[in-house]
């Protein structure tokens, strides 16, 4: 796979309105932010996801940046391999390609982290696509959504909606993490981790 290839961002989340505003989908959301930058509406495609296909930022001298597929599946969290590996099958994308968004209860609220490879921290979603592609070396961007407080069930928080009042603080941080996603697609992983987790 060559460095001309597109970029997959694939947002993780569940479909329909009764998710659309959990912590679950804070990678659906990072992709909405992204599809609202490039002015573009997603459209489906026949794998079972929703697609933007579009140059992503500016590159040095002002021309367009480079090509990418942003994506959310049609299916629900733990079936989102299939999807994506179809996707990716039908694009002619390898796995150093792909850029996953997703949340992650492991990392405290706001933060986010770029990695490649590693487990999947119990993720649904994470595991059906590794299951489906076969190997875990694919890239992540990890939004936290920290963990529930009390005794509140995991499953439940997850599956919670955002609290209006902290709605505003979740928008600003699905736009640095589409500022980040931009910072990958523009200047590689390496470079955009570098600053991303020296902020």
């Amino acid at each position: 796979m060559t460095s001309d290839s597109p970029w997959l961002v694939v947002g993780l989340g569940n479909p329909g309105a009764h998710y659309a505003s959990t912590r679950h989908n804070v990678g659906h959301l990072t992709v909405d932010a992204l599809a609202a930058r490039v002015g573009a509406a997603p459209v489906s495609h026949r794998s079972g996801t929703h697609v933007v296909d579009a140059r992503l930022g500016v590159l040095p001298g002002g021309a367009p940046g480079p090509r990418v597929i942003l994506a959310t599946s049609d299916s629900y969290m733990n079936t989102t391999g299939g999807p994506v590996a179809r996707l990716m099958s039908f694009l002619g994308i390898a796995p150093d390609r792909l850029l996953v968004v997703h949340d992650d209860l492991d990392l405290p609220v706001h933060d986010l982290r770029l990695k490649t490879g590693g487990g999947e921290g119990g993720h649904n979603g994470l595991k059906s696509i590794t299951q489906h592609l076969g190997t875990k070396d694919y890239h992540r961007l990890r939004i936290g959504i920290g963990r529930p407080p009390g005794r509140q069930d995991p499953a439940d928080f997850v599956l919670g909606r955002i609290p209006a009042k902290e709605r505003p603080d979740w928008d600003v941080t699905c736009e640095r993490a589409a500022d980040a996603v931009e910072d990958v697609v523009l200047r590689g992983l390496a470079s955009a981790q570098q600053t991303l987790h020296t902020r």
